[in-house]
């Protein structure tokens, strides 16, 4: 009996809605007009604006000394005394340290001994020429009277003469050579002061008095014997973003400040341009020169660069709202009759709430004040013109 009483039930609800649609005429409720109208949206938007970019950048960069030298020896030997330190200053060919190589007092004694030996056969070529040459000379004026000096002697003492001449060019060219060894051990033995190369400070020392050193890359020399450097001029390395290298002002004075010396502005001038813009970092080093004549600046410290940027000519700013961008692109809006257009751009230089766009824009176009994605492109809009953000300087 149950089931009988739920299907009567379902009887009664399926008859019901058939007859309430009967009455309705089959067709849907009404949907109002405004709910399949197209809806326009209203944005707050400002006029696009060119002008010539004038600012002042902060670029973090780094003091180098304008002269750096790691000083090695130029020949092997022991650390006899070391006259320097850490802090020490120097003059260029003032004596830092003294070597001694034992080996070089009996290589120059041998060259000393080589130079005797040549200068003794050369004195007793001359002799032996000296003597020929005078009998050469008697036979030859002998031989003026027919009959009283065989031709054959006359030829025989001309030959020795001037072997004995080739004995004494030879004797003369072993001189030379024995005295140009000598000067080479004497030049070597020279290499055992070693001075400084420039005026400068001695920022490292890394040898005492009893140490083997040598020329890089030779016995002991796995480690400079001290460091120098110039603090009188030091350079001052700027890595300029590519965006900004187009302004370079070579020549230009460029102020700088130092943490050691808060509330203090220090300049430099643009000396060098690498005009290579590194891959990784996107900047290109640009190098300042300043005199330090005072030593209160120290290689190594970190400045900030007040870096002069300016363009040309003048170019589109927008307010830095403006700029939208997806995982694809960078793009502003730009409302052309009543109708939202996604325009592609590349940003550039930020002054004070401005941001410089490059992209398919003129001077005085209409774009949405707070860009975003939510605005399709086609999409219906509506601009209320708001003031512009100011120029910046």
């Amino acid at each position: 009996m149950s089931h009988v009483k739920a299907l009567l039930l379902l009887c009664v609800f399926v008859s019901f809605f058939a007859c309430a649609s009967c009455n309705s005429g089959g067709h849907p409720a009404p949907v109002s007009a405004s709910a399949n109208a197209a809806q326009t949206s209203s944005v707050d938007a400002v006029k696009i604006i060119s002008q010539t970019l004038k600012i002042t950048v902060h670029l973090p960069s780094e003091l180098q000394p304008y002269e750096i030298v790691e000083v090695y020896p130029k020949v092997t030997g022991f650390v006899k005394l070391i006259k320097v330190d850490r802090g020490s200053r120097v003059k260029a060919g003032e004596l830092m340290a003294q070597l001694e190589a034992p080996e070089l007092i009996a290589q120059r004694a041998e060259a000393q001994a080589k130079l005797q030996g040549a200068e003794s056969q050369l004195i007793a070529a001359e002799a032996k020429l000296a003597s020929d040459q005078s009998t050469y000379d008697k036979l030859k004026t002998a031989a003026v009277t027919p009959g009283v000096v065989a031709k054959n002697d006359l030829v025989v003492a001309e030959k020795l003469a001037q072997a004995d001449a080739a004995q004494v060019k030879a004797g003369q060219d072993n001189v030379s050579a024995a005295k140009q060894s000598l000067q080479s051990i004497s030049e070597i033995e020279g290499y055992l002061q070693v001075r400084a190369p420039f005026d400068g400070v001695v920022t490292e020392r890394n040898v005492h008095p009893g140490a083997l050193v040598g020329p890089a890359g030779g016995p002991g020399a796995s480690i400079p014997m001290v460091k120098v450097e110039t603090l009188s001029r030091l350079r001052l390395v700027v890595p300029v973003p590519e965006n900004y290298v187009s302004s370079i002002p070579k020549g230009t004075k460029v102020s700088f400040t130092v943490p050691a010396y808060p509330g203090q502005t220090f300049t430099g001038t643009v000396a060098r341009i690498s005009h290579a813009v590194d891959e990784k970092t996107r900047t290109m080093p640009v190098e300042l020169d300043l005199m330090n004549s005072s030593g209160r600046l120290d290689p190594g410290t970190f400045t900030d660069v007040l870096w002069p940027v300016e363009r040309p000519k003048p170019t589109l700013f927008v307010p830095s709202s403006a700029v939208a961008s997806t995982l694809e692109r960078i793009f502003v809006i730009r409302i052309n009759n009543g109708v939202a257009e996604w325009i592609d751009v590349k940003t550039g230089a930020t002054s004070r709430n401005l941001t410089e766009v490059f992209g398919d824009l003129q001077d005085g176009d209409t774009v949405v004040l707070h860009g975003t994605d939510e605005i399709r492109p086609g999409s219906s809009v509506t601009a209320r013109l708001v003031s512009p953000e100011p120029k910046g300087s």
